[in-house]
């Protein structure tokens, strides 16, 4: 598609974007309105109580990024009234139906304007509690299609969801849909609203316990891993973006529905320049751990395809999937990723990631310059356990038999170790999937 039909296409259009302050919908943002500077009116849903407290996070969480350097210095002091003119802030939040809106002339605008739904709302968090996850995710995508319905103008909604909806699963998968009961592992009697009730029968049950918040909030969390393991996902996150796109699926009727699903997104390839990235992202943390040398071992396959895409390819892509798919009602799903075209493997990523830091050492507060080397590759769980009870376990142990003796005298020591191993297996519990994914 000519980069013309997607500028004329958003020349004059309004466009809701929902779940504003995520990563790729500021890029998305920055995109249109540095490209395009003649969209009609950008609509940003943001979840907050009113006006006032939407326009803080707009301010604070959004436009004060260095994303939006490029867009500043092209408008100099026609920046802040350019925002003004585009962009119309929505306080809202999607896990309730009418996606919360209270002001009822504002809802009625959005539905009479609209010509794009771009849906980017979501919790992103492997290990995120089941109560917020089944808000967001699944629920949050229900009242967005429901409200979609309503917008007399639309042409095309845009739902983002990830690649990884398809669970463990091996070799060249394809852009096909969910339906509604769908599952990974054949079992049936999948149902929302039962799964809400779960929820609140759960958190019932603990309050009436009478549990600390930290208490509920790691039996939420567990609760949604136990959850996707009933259907054949292997974690939360997962779980409720695959049953969102069912729901897409079956409360779409005749409106022109896109599904994308991402890989891993990175850093941005081009634009608006090179490298911008907000916080450690999935990845990076992979980086930042090797460079400041406290990563030691690496558990995976160290031949697994590591299957990023930056984040600035994925809003193009999602631009021209918008473009091309409005007023076209059918199953349009997208993957967008680099592993069948330009696979990166994790023994690509340790080269590049030993000669980066070799060229270009992590400083350490003290001055002095971080040695990187090669790490070492646990290959199976069963390498990886061994590790955690040589190096680990058995120092825990110690301590353990340490403060028998001398009265507890090491116990701070002891519970921190403790808490730091059950962390890491958490989190290898996690990650395990995508560490031995061998899906393209």
């Amino acid at each position: 598609m000519e980069v013309g039909s997607v500028l004329n296409f958003l020349e004059d259009k309004t466009i809701l974007i929902v779940g504003a302050t995520g990563f790729l919908a500021k890029i998305f943002l920055e995109k249109i309105l540095r490209v395009q500077p003649n969209v009609k009116k950008l609509f940003l849903l943001l979840r907050a109580s009113d006006a006032k407290s939407a326009n803080y996070r707009l301010q604070n969480e959004i436009i004060a990024k260095d994303l939006f350097i490029v867009l500043k210095e092209k408008l100099g002091a026609n920046f802040k009234s350019f925002i003004s003119e585009k962009v119309t802030l929505v306080p809202g939040d999607i896990s309730y139906e009418d996606l919360g809106l209270k002001d009822s002339i504002l809802r009625e605008e959005i539905c009479n304007q609209t010509d794009v739904i771009v849906n980017l709302a979501a919790t992103t968090n492997f290990d995120e509690r089941y109560d917020i996850a089944l808000g967001l995710n699944i629920f949050g995508v229900k009242h967005v299609m429901n409200f979609a319905k309503q917008c007399t103008k639309l042409k095309v909604v845009l739902h983002v969801s990830t690649a990884y909806v398809c669970g463990e699963r091996g070799g060249l998968i394809l852009e096909e849909p969910y339906n509604f009961g769908d599952s990974l592992n054949g079992v049936s009697g999948l149902d929302i609203d039962a799964e809400r009730t779960i929820v609140c029968d759960k958190l019932d049950e603990l309050r009436e316990q009478g549990a600390t918040e930290r208490e509920i909030k790691i039996a939420m969390k567990n609760l949604g891993i136990s959850r996707a393991k009933v259907y054949g996902w292997p974690n939360t996150y997962v779980f409720t973006k695959a049953v969102g796109e069912m729901l897409v699926e079956q409360l779409k009727g005749r409106l022109s529905v896109v599904i994308m699903r991402p890989t891993i997104v990175t850093s941005t390839l081009r634009e608006p320049f090179p490298g911008w990235v907000e916080g450690v992202r999935t990845i990076d943390s992979l980086a930042v751990t090797y460079g400041k040398g406290k990563l030691t071992c690496f558990l995976g396959n160290i031949n697994g395809v590591v299957d990023a895409v930056p984040a600035d390819m994925v809003v193009n892509a999602m631009l021209v999937a918008m473009v091309a798919h409005a007023n076209q009602p059918s199953d349009i799903i997208y993957h967008v990723g680099s592993s069948l075209r330009n696979p990166l493997t994790y023994l690509n990523l340790q080269d590049y990631g030993l000669k980066y830091f070799t060229a270009k050492p992590w400083i350490n507060k003290d001055g002095t310059p971080v040695k990187v080397g090669r790490v070492t590759v646990l290959t199976d769980m069963d390498s990886f356990q061994r590790y955690m009870f040589i190096r680990y376990l058995l120092p825990l142990k110690g301590l353990e038999l340490a403060n028998t003796a001398l009265c507890q005298y090491f116990r701070g020591t002891y519970l921190e170790l403790h808490r730091k191993i059950q962390v890491v297996m958490r989190m290898v519990e996690l990650y395990r999937p995508y560490m031995f994914f061998n899906g393209v």
